[in-house]
């Protein structure tokens, strides 16, 4: 089973950039669906951005405009720009990946985005 291993988290003040990347541990054929999702402490998991089956990206309302997500196909790695962060973007970010036949989740990454 693909495994998924988040990096890029760190502390950056509110205004300044953060690069999130997502590696898979083989091949994503057959995934549909990968993204990043997170976490801030108290609340639900959200979605942040994916994408979707053909190719499309699904974004949150609070992330367009901010984010991009990209991805590798031939380095299996998915990215997530994140410019102008908010101290409200504080959380944990997971990358998962979903295809026929599983849903896989990463360990997480935390960002801390200080006022």
């Amino acid at each position: 089973q693909v495994q998924l291993v988040e990096s890029g988290g760190g502390l950056v003040q509110a205004g300044g950039s953060l690069r999130l990347s997502c590696a898979a541990s083989e091949s994503t054929f057959g995934i549909y669906a990968m993204g990043w999702y997170r976490q801030a402490p108290g609340k639900q998991r959200e979605l942040v951005a994916t994408f979707t089956r053909g190719g499309n990206t699904n974004y949150a309302d609070s992330a367009k405009g901010r984010f991009t997500i990209s991805r590798d196909i031939a380095k299996n790695t998915v990215s997530l720009q994140m410019n102008s962060l908010k101290p409200e973007d504080t959380a944990v970010y997971y990358c998962r990946a979903v295809s026929v036949n599983f849903e896989v989740w990463g360990q997480g990454t935390l960002v801390t985005v200080s006022s």
